[in-house]
């Protein structure tokens, strides 16, 4: 089986990815400090794929430890690079902290693959790149605009990392893949979101209102310029994004990728609005939140939504699930949470 590296592979969408992998008939290999992840993931995504992955605790900032330990796995195939930080708001809060990680991370990640002569690299960005667009719907060939927090430009930064290290002489198959709003967990329930501490993302702290675990839940912002008044964000189901993930290591493959490093927009190419998500929540679900309205949060932009045409034509990837079942996803696993728990 090939081996592929997935740096952050015990995180969220990591973990999606590595089963994923396995089901591909890959070997998935995941890095992972545990820093923003759970060991108890590693259990989830074994009983999916049918046996322990391999695993290694590396910071992936530490660049000798790293080198060495892709140098140990002998012959590696790809590597997909997901370890950064991720939330918008403490990136404003905290930015020298999303500056050393993720640019450190991404710099020890293509010093190993140079060293050892890897070149296929899938490479998770974000829809922050295009800052506040003039469009609502963005294509690859909106402008990577002002972004507006810290973890935003540190995503630009990457991807102008991977245009560099091409255009320096160097070998390598890129395609960066800019993420919309990963929800809902795997089918099965046996993995999805283990947000450390208060959620910063939608989505969890819904179900944990939903189960009790808080009071209730906040909006911010109802003075967008939006239908209701609320942002408006592209919501795609996270197994959906990790088959985007496999596909584009596929493409690699294959040698014919077209310009390399590819910038392609992974999401479901329609918006929804954070009441509109409450309120599917509320009606798949069965259920009742508790919801507060607050004042906006720095860093969030009112409006943006994939067109993900590009994905289909280079990729052959398009969205399967629905926001109705990426909702009732999130709640089975919430509520296998807390049957866990107890």
């Amino acid at each position: 089986m090939k081996k592929i590296i997935i740096t952050g592979g015990a995180g969220y969408i990591g973990a999606h990815i590595a089963v994923a992998l396995a089901e591909q008939g890959y070997d998935p290999i995941i890095l992972d400090d545990f820093r923003n992840s759970q060991r108890s993931v590693i259990d989830g995504i074994a009983s999916l794929i049918g046996r322990k992955p391999t695993l290694l605790d590396i910071d992936c900032c530490d660049k000798a430890t790293l080198l060495a330990a892709f140098t140990n796995l002998g012959y590696i195939d790809g590597v997909i690079h997901l370890a950064a930080f991720k939330a918008v708001g403490e990136s404003v809060l905290d930015p020298l902290k999303y500056y050393r990680n993720n640019i450190g991370a991404l710099d020890s990640v293509l010093s190993a693959m140079d060293t050892l002569g890897i070149e296929k690299l899938v490479f998770s960005s974000s829809c922050t790149v295009y800052g506040e667009p003039d469009t609502r719907e963005v294509t690859e060939s909106n402008p990577a605009d002002r972004a507006m927090s810290p973890y935003g430009f540190t995503k630009q930064i990457g991807e102008r990392l991977l245009v560099d290290y091409l255009n320096s002489g160097k070998p390598g198959r890129f395609i960066s893949l800019r993420y919309f709003n990963p929800i809902g967990a795997h089918p099965s329930a046996a993995i999805g979101e283990l947000p450390l501490g208060v959620p910063n993302n939608l989505v969890p702290y819904i179900t944990q209102v939903a189960i009790g675990q808080r009071p209730e839940l906040t909006v911010f912002g109802t003075d967008y310029d939006t239908p209701d008044g609320t942002c408006i964000r592209d919501y795609i189901h996270v197994v959906d994004l990790a088959n985007a993930h496999v596909a584009a290591l596929a493409k690699l493959g294959t040698g014919s990728c077209g310009v390399s490093p590819g910038f392609i927009n992974i999401g479901c190419g329609k918006g929804a609005s954070v009441k509109e998500i409450i309120e599917t929540f509320q009606r798949v679900n069965k259920l009742e939140l508790k919801v507060n309205y607050g004042e906006r949060r720095p860093g969030d932009v009112p409006a943006i939504f994939a067109n993900a045409a590009l994905a289909k034509k280079e990729l052959g990837w398009e969205a399967q699930y629905t926001t109705d079942q990426a909702l009732e996803h999130a709640w089975n696993w919430q509520k296998k949470l807390e049957t866990h728990e107890a």
